[in-house]
């Protein structure tokens, strides 16, 4: 994919989040409490691997793509949690923005290591 494209499908992805944000309530079913945190970790996971794929393109080192992947999700987590403050129904929780912020880190941590290991393989 080239850089433009995968610039959109992040934009996108963000669409989705804020769509989701806006909503009085999310469809989903709760088997206990606290899921909605996996639900967030998950989403950030996943917009995690999505922004590193443009931030990619701007930093040479892989630790700093990964690092800058992270705090730019994190700070998307953050305006996301502002927003909801707005919406009839939802409210603002710092527990939501640290699954946000974990679920990039995870991501993030996982690639990093696997680029790692295929490295490695590489030099062998």
């Amino acid at each position: 994919m080239t850089k433009t494209q995968d610039f959109i499908i992040l934009a996108l992805y963000f669409l989705f989040i804020y769509g989701l944000s806006d909503q009085s309530s999310i469809p989903a079913p709760m088997w206990f409490e606290g899921q909605d945190k996996i639900y967030h970790a998950g989403a950030y996971f996943i917009m995690a691997l999505l922004a590193w794929r443009v931030v990619r393109h701007l930093f040479d080192k892989p630790i700093i793509v990964c690092f800058a992947s992270v705090v730019f999700c994190s700070i998307y987590g953050f305006s996301d949690e502002w927003h909801q403050s707005f919406v009839w129904g939802r409210d603002s929780d710092i527990l939501d923005w640290v699954a946000d912020t974990s679920g990039a880190t995870l991501a993030m941590l996982l690639l990093y290591q696997w680029n790692i290991r295929n490295k490695k393989k590489v030099t062998e």
